[in-house]
């Protein structure tokens, strides 16, 4: 991956970016030597890989219809 000064990158920033889009390589911004950010190329995802994506990720631990509380708590029900 090449670095390249947050300097150099303000000054040439849309040739930078266009380098990027034409050989898909990502560039490194640091500063002072230190790595502040990494521009690469955009993820395109298409419609088959979102749909289903989160399918087995989410758990249900209590009861739906079951009240969250005490109905004996609530103010607007007395």
């Amino acid at each position: 991956m090449e670095e390249i000064a947050i300097s150099k990158f303000k000054a040439t920033c849309l040739a930078v970016l266009e380098q990027i889009r034409r050989t898909g390589v990502p560039v490194r911004v640091t500063k002072f030597g230190e790595p502040v950010a990494e521009i690469g190329p955009p993820t395109v995802h298409t419609i088959k890989e979102w749909f289903g994506s989160m399918a087995g990720t989410a758990s249900l631990h209590d009861d739906l219809i079951e009240p969250a509380g005490n109905p004996d708590d609530w103010e607007v029900l007395a």
